[in-house]
């Protein structure tokens, strides 16, 4: 009774592994599929990046102008 167990689990754990191996295999095509998929996002991420720091600079441009029209000011009245 035991080795008809023991057989039996080993028949199972020999098909799950076959089946995970097989799964884990991509064709070329697949492979460039994906390749292509990660250079797409890994761009747009730089693009939203770029914009953001494009975005900050110009905030913190605006905000200096502001300060020097504001101390200007404080200066011409004196």
């Amino acid at each position: 009774m035991k080795r008809i167990a023991t057989l039996i689990c080993l028949l199972a754990l020999g098909l799950a592994a076959s089946t995970q191996a097989n799964a884990q295999r991509m064709t070329v095509e697949q492979n460039q599929k994906m390749s292509r998929k990660a250079a797409k996002n890994k761009q747009k991420m730089l693009k939203k990046a770029n914009k953001r720091q494009q975005k900050a600079a110009k905030k913190a441009a605006r905000s200096q102008r502001k300060q020097i029209k504001k101390a200007n000011k404080g200066l011409h009245r004196g």
